[in-house]
């Protein structure tokens, strides 16, 4: 039997990145973080001087992703958020990374993004969206900076967070949405155990229904 996708979309800072690396390691499964491609890309061209909005640059970038760009300790914080977000933003990116993803999941994985179960996989097996409120978000990010030193306010990560959903959920290319068969997951009021275990069992009734 074939091992099945498990898509977890959402926006920034709603629970998805470490709901997915454990559903993967509960399913047996491999896990990749497809937000890291992009901050990866991002993190690129802030490092060449170029503007991560241009898109030949971005291009440019993608095509020389490494997998060893994925392990670099600066992917988090204000500019690698807002570098990604731009790179995101240009087509011939998505289109460039396209390939890396469905390669990955090809023999069954946990993949989490913005886009998995409504372009990356369309078809895969499950489909979750897991949200959360904006204030409930922005704190839990703020939390995270403040663990890893960065001392930023809390308002400018709401005002950096409600920007980001904004342009996420604008483009013109695999805008955020959830897909139409996508099981809607809002971990505002939920703390990660409790998410874990309502994800784990939609998971596991969903794919004892396909047989």
């Amino acid at each position: 039997m074939s091992r099945p996708v498990i898509a977890v979309d959402g926006p920034a800072a709603s629970g998805k990145g470490t709901l997915a690396r454990r559903l993967a390691a509960a399913l047996g499964l491999p896990h990749l973080d497809t937000g890291l491609l992009y901050r990866a890309v991002g993190r690129r061209v802030l490092d060449s001087g170029a503007d991560p909005a241009d898109p030949d640059a971005a291009l440019a970038a993608a095509r020389a992703l490494a997998p060893a760009d994925l392990d670099r300790a600066d992917l988090r914080g204000p500019d690698a958020d807002a570098a990604s977000t731009a790179v995101a933003a240009v087509p011939e990116v998505r289109a460039a990374l396209l390939a890396f993803q469905r390669g990955f999941g090809a023999r069954g994985a946990v993949l989490d993004g913005r886009d998995i179960g409504t372009v990356i996989f369309p078809d895969a097996a499950v489909k979750l969206f897991v949200t959360a409120s904006l204030d409930a978000r922005s704190r839990r990010r703020w939390r995270e900076l403040q663990g890893r030193g960065i001392d930023v306010p809390l308002e400018q990560v709401r005002r950096d967070m409600q920007a980001r959903d904004a342009s996420d959920a604008a483009r013109a290319t695999a805008p955020l949405r959830p897909a139409e068969d996508a099981i809607v997951l809002d971990t505002t009021e939920l703390d990660p155990e409790a998410a874990f275990g309502a994800a784990l069992r939609a998971i596991e009734a969903t794919l004892a229904s396909q047989g």
